[in-house]
């Protein structure tokens, strides 16, 4: 119960939503009370900031400093572990594999899969629950993408039964205790998964996937059109800032360890 009223507060807060939300209070103050002028300030200010985040140098620039924090891993260090974190997904057999990888998770697993083959010794371990009613976990998709992408199965391992980011640092403790190994997540979660698995007293090696911030040159109407494209990098830098703050009121509100505390 609490893990989904946090999924439904946590949604409600994302801006297309919460934006919204604005504007039907703004709607009902015009058509159903005095507070007029109250209401148009409401209904301009959410249209405006829905304009501004969905604008290409507005949402790039909330979003590159979560993805900053970490470059992409092309090291040579050997690892015995490739961790790739739950995201997005479906099932549907019918679909091509990779199609039931939604959003931010396929470029995980490519990601992982590419880092599997710089070392092929390593086992690949796959995260996340089953989402509803669905018959097939997060892990599970995941670990079936990878095994079509050429992954043997004997180096391949699921954790499905964690259903977050702290929950999945405890599960993938228990498997591999103190030995090395990359943890795969989008560029912009990566931060906040490494302090989960960090509080985990584990210390993995950060290797980002699905960077989103563009930086490179880009058509000039592309940058001043908005976009849909653009209000979910918004969406991104939103939610994983709502996510940090969670998770330091959490850290704060822990009981301590120490002795004596």
């Amino acid at each position: 119960m609490f893990f989904t009223l946090k999924k439904v507060v946590g949604g409600m807060l994302l801006p297309l939503p919460f934006l919204l939300l604005l504007m039907a209070l703004g709607i009902l103050l015009l058509w159903f009370s005095r507070w007029q002028k109250s209401g148009k300030i409401l209904i301009s200010f959410s249209w405006l900031f829905l304009l501004l985040l969905s604008l290409q140098p507005v949402a790039d620039r909330l979003l590159l400093p979560l993805e900053n924090r970490f470059p992409t891993w092309n090291g040579s260090e050997r690892v015995d572990y490739i961790v790739v974190l739950g995201g997005g997904y479906t099932f549907n057999p019918n679909w091509a594999p990779s199609s039931n990888l939604i959003g931010n998770s396929l470029p995980r697993v490519a990601e992982g899969v590419r880092q599997w083959h710089l070392n092929p010794h390593a086992t690949l371990i796959f995260t996340g629950a089953a989402a509803g009613k669905n018959p097939k976990s997060n892990a599970w998709v995941a670990a079936s993408v990878a095994e079509s992408l050429g992954v043997p199965s004997e180096q391949i391992k699921m954790l499905d039964q964690p259903k977050d980011t702290e929950e999945e640092a405890q599960a993938v403790k228990a498997l591999v205790g103190n030995r090395p190994f990359l943890l795969i997540s989008s560029a912009n979660h990566l931060p906040r998964a490494m302090l989960f698995f960090q509080a985990a007293g584990l210390d993995p090696v950060a290797a980002p996937a699905n960077q989103l911030a563009i930086t490179s040159p880009l058509n000039g109407w592309e940058r001043a059109i908005p976009s849909p494209l653009w209000l979910s990098h918004s969406e991104r830098a939103v939610y994983e800032t709502l996510g940090q703050i969670w998770q330091r009121l959490k850290a704060k509100n822990a009981p301590s360890t120490e002795p004596g505390k």
